[in-house]
This record gives C-alpha cells, structure tokens and sequence, in this order.
C-alpha cells in the first residue's frame, strides 16, 4: 500500500472514535480502540503481550512508590509481589501488614507464612503456594 498509515489511523480515529474502554458499538458488539470488536476478532497474542508489559509497569511503579523496600529485594521476592500486586490491587497487597512487616525484618520464611495465612491464599490455591515458597526460599520453582 503507498498511503501515509498516520494519516490513515487520524482519518479512522475521525470517523470510528477513539475509546479508551470497552463500550457496545452500534451493532451491539463489545468493542474498544478505534472500532476493534472484541467479541468476534478479539486480541493477538503480541497485543496480550504488549498490555501485560504494560501492566507489570503500572504494578512495579504503584509497589516501589508505596513500598520502597521492595527496591532492595532480590529478583525472585520482587516478582512474587508483583505477582500478588498483579493478581489483588496494591491497595490490597498493602494491608498485608504481617506479610509487610516480615520483608522489612527480611523474615521471609514469616512473610510467605503471613501470606499464606489469607483469604487470598485460600482463593488462589497452587499460585500461592509457589509464589510463598519463592518468597521463603528466593528461588523460584
């Protein structure tokens, strides 16, 4: 093709509207962007991809702003709470208080014991166990 995409994606985003979140377009199906069904097209694999890349960003600046302890963490622990900050809302991962607590002692053996004394835990079953094992020990299984 030999037209300028720029000016094609402003031309698109004119005629179809840009939304941000989901909304039912005049067909009645579920759709987001400019004009992409996502009942019947869905997303690819890289676009899945690219929104979790972005995500994990939003929940390491939300845990390193509301927990800098986390900066000095080895690699292991800090994707573990990530990992629960992906999984519950870093609002919620910060009333751990017991789980908070233990890291700031560097007691990781009580924090992955605290966290596994949760609802959470209760909910999420094999992804806690691991993610408790790896904050005990600081390898990843």
């Amino acid at each position: 093709m030999k037209y300028d995409m720029t000016a094609l994606e402003d031309q698109l985003i004119d005629h179809e509207g840009l939304e941000l979140k989901p909304y039912q377009c005049t067909a009645e199906k579920l759709t987001i962007g400019v004009g992409r069904n996502i009942e019947d097209r869905g997303i690819t694999e890289d676009e899945a991809r690219y929104l979790l890349k972005n995500d994990i960003k939003i929940v390491e600046d939300e845990l390193l702003e509301k927990k800098p302890v986390v900066a000095g963490l080895d690699s292991v622990r800090q994707r573990v709470l990530v990992d629960m900050g992906f999984n519950l809302g870093i609002p919620t991962l910060l009333k751990f208080q017991n789980m908070w607590n233990a890291i700031e002692e560097e007691d990781f053996e009580t924090a992955a014991e605290e966290a596994m004394d949760s609802r959470w835990a209760k909910q999420v079953g094999r992804r806690a166990e691991r993610l408790c094992q790896a904050m005990s020990t600081g390898e990843w299984v």
